[in-house]
């Protein structure tokens, strides 16, 4: 089969599947045509033909503030469709056009290849109110930029237009769209490597050393990951939970991975908000116990929350990282908080612990809570790893996902890539 896939940060939510489109080429050669168009980056797998597009400006002076990102995503379109024109002058014809819509990438793909089916990835519907807006009161927005959350909406409309089938990873990601929309969503839940993210109980026996963090066997660790350390992810939260947390349990040391940038939300004007909650909390923090890694490379990543006596992982009421997953496969008992963004993963003393939203006290108590009970920490490590099993598992996400192309293709993926 040909296979378009479109993403701005080569190779996106698509590397599993890639690897597995990949294996059947090596099975049986000329089976795929893959093709990726992207921004330029670093990032090669082999067997994937990348090619790149412009990247389109930030910001353009005159247009509109709610309107920016529109803008932004009708130029990558546009620099996203010259390079397929490109590809099409070449010869190549894709059976099936696989992306992520939040970028406006794909939106003039269907002027270049019209008739060609599509399958976007539709990550996250804002909306005012009954999620991420407003939801923490310390960040409240004033009513006068709720214009700008529903303009943020224009990329999602413009997809959804195309009448295309469309992809989403969960349950709570799917209801914050439209009723009128959702038959064109296919909830496909995302999967995890379980063989890489797996228990490993034998590392509670033995020192850890991961750059400048040392965990001797005697002392309990508390881990904490986001891309970006921000409210959205509960950071703000976290923080100030740790005083109690490292004054009640002299035995306990924090890594706090993620990086100083923005993924989500807003910067707050005095800087970082690792920095920021660094001051509001000075004098009451031992600072030679919480160790900031920044972003670190996936396989110290994974031995981190292999060795982990406790994960706080919070949310607003925003999309699920993969780092949750993959913490639930490494047998993590998580702590998070009672938004769905969580809790659609972790239920209350069943698959991890579930706190109320905001509260640092909650989540002080309820990790002291979990490291007085070894018990209760073996029971519910257990119970994440075996629904990391039952749902998560990477080979079942990525044969629902060959089943899906192929009803959207309307062509079995084993056919070779024939020239149309």
């Amino acid at each position: 089969m040909k296979i378009l896939f479109v993403h701005q940060n080569f190779p996106g939510q698509y590397l599993h599947l890639l690897r597995s489109l990949a294996a059947d080429n090596e099975k049986c050669p000329g089976t795929h045509e893959i093709v990726f168009m992207t921004e330029p980056n670093a990032n090669v797998i082999l067997g994937v033909r990348k090619v790149t597009y412009a990247k389109a400006p930030l910001q353009r002076a005159g247009v509109h503030r709610d309107a920016n990102d529109f803008d932004v995503a009708m130029r990558r379109a546009e620099a996203c469709a010259v390079g397929a024109r490109q590809l099409k002058q070449l010869g190549f014809v894709p059976n099936i056009i696989i992306g992520h819509h939040g970028w406006g990438e794909m939106l003039n793909l269907v002027d270049v290849y019209p008739g060609v089916p599509m399958l976007g990835y539709f990550e996250f519907y804002y909306k005012t109110e009954n999620s991420d807006v407003n939801f923490d009161p310390e960040f409240p927005m004033p009513v006068e930029r709720y214009s700008s959350v529903r303009a943020k909406n224009a990329i999602n409309w413009q997809a959804l237009a195309l009448n295309q089938c469309g992809q989403v990873p969960t349950l709570w990601q799917k209801s914050t769209y439209p009723d009128l929309t959702q038959k064109s969503l296919e909830l496909l839940e995302e999967g995890v490597d379980l063989t890489g993210c797996r228990p490993d109980l034998l590392t509670f026996g033995k020192a850890l050393q991961v750059g400048k963090l040392r965990v001797e066997p005697w002392q309990k660790l508390i881990t904490y990951v986001a891309r970006n350390l921000e409210p959205y992810r509960g950071f703000h939260t976290f923080m100030r939970s740790l005083p109690r947390i490292l004054t009640e349990r002299p035995d306990v040391t924090v890594s706090v991975v993620g990086g100083d940038e923005i993924s989500y939300g807003a910067r707050h004007p005095k800087g970082p908000w690792r920095e920021v909650l660094l001051a509001e909390l000075r004098g009451k923090l031992d600072l030679s116990r919480i160790h900031f890694l920044g972003q670190l490379p996936y396989d110290q990543h994974l031995s981190l929350l292999k060795r982990s006596d406790a994960h706080v992982y919070l949310s607003y009421p925003f999309v699920a990282s993969w780092s949750l997953r993959e913490a639930m496969a490494c047998g993590c008992v998580v702590i998070g908080w009672d938004t769905p963004t969580v809790t659609e993963f972790i239920r209350h003393r069943e698959t991890g612990i579930v706190v109320p939203a905001l509260d640092h006290n909650a989540i002080a108590t309820a990790v002291l809570q979990l490291l007085a009970n070894a018990n209760e920490a073996s029971r519910l490590r257990q119970a994440a790893r075996a629904y990391a099993e039952s749902r998560l598992e990477m080979g079942t996400y990525i044969e629902r996902y060959r089943v899906l192309i192929e009803r959207v293709a309307g062509r079995n993926l084993t056919e070779p890539a024939v020239s149309q």
